[in-house]
Parts: C-alpha cells; sequence; structure tokens
C-alpha cells in the first residue's frame, strides 16, 4: 500500500523558483530498502519527460534541460521528495508527476522510461509566464 502525493506547484513569472514536495508513504516501511524517487513532467505536444531522480544511495540524475537549474532531494524518515526550481522558463510549464520505484536503485537511464516506476502521484501544475 504505497500513497504518493504531489504538492508546490503554481504559476510563476519566468525566472522565479518554485519548490516541489512529493510524500512517498508506504504502510510496510523498510528503513534500509533500495528506492528511486523521480520528478517526471508532461508538457503540451511534448512527450512525458524525465526531470529528476534520485535515490537511497544519494545518486542524483537530471534531465539536460535543467542546465544546473534543479535540485532534486529527501528530507526527513518519510523521505520526503523535494525538487527545488529556480531560474524557471515558460518551456518548464507542465504538469509535474512524483514516482517512487522500491527495491531498486535508480539507473542511469531511470529518465528515460516511465514504465520502470510503479507508483505515481496525480500530479501538481507548474505554470511559467513571460
Amino acid at each position: 500500500q504505497v500513497q504518493v502525493i504531489e504538492s508546490g506547484g503554481g504559476s510563476v513569472q519566468a525566472g522565479g523558483s518554485l519548490r516541489l514536495s512529493c510524500t512517498v508513504r508506504q504502510s510496510a516501511y523498510r528503513a534500509d530498502a533500495s528506492y528511486c524517487f523521480a520528478w517526471f513532467r508532461q508538457t503540451p505536444g511534448k512527450e512525458r519527460e524525465g526531470v529528476a531522480a534520485t535515490d537511497n544511495w544519494g545518486n542524483k540524475f537530471y534531465g539536460a534541460f535543467v542546465r544546473g537549474r534543479f535540485a532534486i532531494a529527501t528530507e526527513g524518515a518519510e523521505k520526503t521528495l523535494t525538487l527545488q526550481m529556480h531560474n524557471l522558463k515558460p518551456d518548464d510549464t507542465g504538469m509535474y508527476y512524483c514516482a517512487a520505484l522500491f527495491e531498486n536503485a535508480c539507473y542511469s537511464w531511470s529518465l528515460e522510461s516511465t514504465e520502470d516506476f510503479g507508483y505515481w502521484g496525480q500530479g501538481t501544475q507548474v505554470t511559467v509566464f513571460s
């Protein structure tokens, strides 16, 4: 039993910042279990793309379009997933989804396929305007 809930989306002027948060809760928690948490986004007219991912080893992966603007992290006992976004651009507009994979750490290709992640939140909308 897993719950994935995103928050923190909104509308922001280009160049501004947003901080997304994702709570991933499972009924049977194992502190040392492997996991890979990620953010994907869906923009109109484009394929769903991987934004960032991190795992229990502390590995971090980012989409090439991030260009150093975003930072992914986990916080607290619940491993709350965050995405700190700076210098947002209109092209960053989209629905951002939190995704979770358990029993495996991230792979270098994790952001290339949504099928690796078995649990998804309902999304939080990010709108960046000029």
